[in-house]
């Protein structure tokens, strides 16, 4: 993958980040009750940040000190 496609990906995963706190935030202040359901964006919302943070470290390499 080249550069510019790897900050591509880093945007759109972190589009889908931002959209699923919000959809926790709405459901949570709606009073919702299906708490398998928010459990399961939780966790998608967990994954997507390992993938978030992977995508920054080929971005950014490692400088050692």
């Amino acid at each position: 993958m080249t550069e510019q496609e790897l900050r591509k990906r880093l945007e759109g995963l972190r589009i889908e980040h931002r959209d699923l706190d919000a959809a926790i935030d709405a459901l949570t202040l709606a009073g919702s009750t299906d708490q398998l359901q928010i459990a399961r964006l939780k966790k998608r919302k967990l994954r997507l940040r390992d993938q978030i943070a992977i995508v920054e470290d080929l971005l950014l390499p490692d400088i050692i000190a």
